[in-house]
């Protein structure tokens, strides 16, 4: 059984504040090899999560546990289709089809989301990222995080 209280999940925004990425999971599935994982992403605004999607059959579905989550959608050109804002306090969730490019932001400081999608997780091939995104490491990746933070339908980045 997992059991997670106030406490723990306080823990979480406390080490995700003051990790380099400025976000960190917690996973709640077992191993990697789990059929279902299941994981807490929690994360300051400003950190960075690179536009990415997942093969065709591996859908993931997001809610905010707390604060706000702000779920982004693109075209494969880079263009914003959609913008979701999901909040603790409402309820709400999303499932992205796999093969969709998105993002998220934290919107809020202490924000934690609560990720489900199939497993297995295969490091080398869960996700693809988009080549007209920046890489985490590259100078241009605050930029593009701040971007994001606001980018609306219709906007692609365009780099620094």
């Amino acid at each position: 059984m997992v059991h997670l209280d106030e406490r723990a999940i306080d823990d979480l925004v406390a080490r995700a504040a003051s990790a380099p990425r400025r976000r960190l999971n917690l996973n709640l599935h077992a191993s990697p090899t789990d059929p279902i994982q299941r994981f807490l992403n929690a994360g300051a605004p400003g950190s960075y999560v690179r536009p990415h999607r997942h093969a065709a059959a591996r859908w993931e579905l997001f809610t905010a546990l707390r604060g706000r989550i702000e779920v982004i959608l693109f075209d494969d050109a880079g263009a914003v289709t959609h913008r979701h804002r999901l909040e603790a306090r409402t309820g709400e969730l999303i499932e992205i089809p796999g093969g969709t490019w998105h993002s998220f932001v934290f919107a809020l400081p202490g924000s934690v989301a609560l990720e489900v999608k199939p497993g297995p997780y295969i490091a080398a091939s869960d996700k693809q990222m988009a080549a007209w995104a920046p890489d985490e490491s590259a100078a241009s990746a605050p930029a593009c995080a701040a971007w994001l933070e606001t980018a609306a339908p219709g906007a692609t980045w365009r780099g620094v």
